[in-house]
């Protein structure tokens, strides 16, 4: 009798115990799906896209989306730069497009390209007297299957202007949100 109601006591906590593993592990599964194939965080390091993103800010990127679309024009996207490091910048010229830089005007398809995001910046450094962009670039066609990308810190950005157009294939993803610090917390806004 004693046996019998120890076998009862205990298959219970076995059947709790089992559920709490079983959650466990679709949470992991969960985890796991989303890092890798939906959504990465991602660090910003340096100053190439001020003023709009920060060093130490954190950023969610969404990896799926360009299985279903290419890139658009003024999306911040993620990509690899090198076997170890990735970079963020802005996409500015699509393949097939032209693309020239000269001083604080970008040129895509010989039309001044709208830049809201720099709007603040542009200003400021016209107040100052100075340009915001020091560096420019010659006119070129965007070659097919790849993108023309800068910092939206002109001035201190390696960016297709020195490393060249990006490969599709070396898109990570788009920059969707700012999770981090707390206080910035928001969308990114195109």
């Amino acid at each position: 009798m004693e046996q019998e109601n120890t076998i009862e006591k205990s298959s219970p906590l076995k059947k709790e115990a089992w559920e709490w593993a079983k959650a466990l592990l679709i949470a992991a599964a969960l985890v796991f799906i989303i890092r890798w194939l939906i959504f990465a965080p991602f660090i910003v390091e340096g100053p190439s896209m001020e003023p709009n993103f920060y060093t130490s800010e954190r950023l969610i990127v969404n990896k799926i989306i360009y299985s279903m679309r290419k890139p658009e024009r003024g999306e911040v996207i993620v990509f690899h730069a090198t076997k170890d490091k990735d970079y963020i910048k802005r996409v500015i010229a699509l393949p097939g497009e032209t693309v020239k830089v000269e001083g604080d005007k970008v040129y895509v398809n010989n039309q001044v390209l709208d830049e809201p995001y720099l709007k603040k910046a542009l200003e400021d450094a016209a107040k100052k007297g100075v340009p915001y962009n020091t560096r420019n670039f010659p006119e070129k066609k965007v070659a097919d299957g790849t993108i023309f990308v800068m910092g939206d810190n002109r001035s201190n950005s390696a960016d297709s202007r020195d490393i060249g157009f990006i490969e599709y294939e070396k898109v990570v993803g788009r920059a969707d949100l700012i999770f981090w610090p707390f206080n910035k917390i928001s969308l990114i806004h195109f």
